[in-house]
């Protein structure tokens, strides 16, 4: 009775598998592009704050990540900083009226 599909193998591809996935910058590069249209959108529509928004909450998911840990700082701070130039430019435009 010989299974060529142990327990020990299923383990060991899972494992494989999980590192694998971990190891993905993916995620990061995602974020770190969000964060750039973020900023680039946010002086002239309220779409910097949704993309600003949304790269904060990607860099988080990337940040635990030790592969994409840096791009995925840099995009946090990239959306940190849309949302504040696009809350500068609607306070602008608002003291204008």
């Amino acid at each position: 009775m010989s299974t060529e599909n142990t327990v020990a193998d299923r383990l060991l591809n899972d494992a494989r598998k999980k590192t694998a996935k971990s190891e993905s910058t993916t995620l990061g590069k995602v974020a770190l592009i969000v964060g750039a249209l973020a900023l680039l959108a946010s002086p002239i529509s309220i779409l910097g704050w949704v993309f600003g928004a949304t790269a904060i909450g990607l860099g988080a998911a990337a940040v635990r990540r030790p592969v994409s840990e840096k791009q995925a700082k840099i995009a946090m701070f990239l959306g940190l900083a849309a949302i504040l130039v696009g809350v500068f430019f609607f306070t602008l435009n608002i003291a204008r009226l």
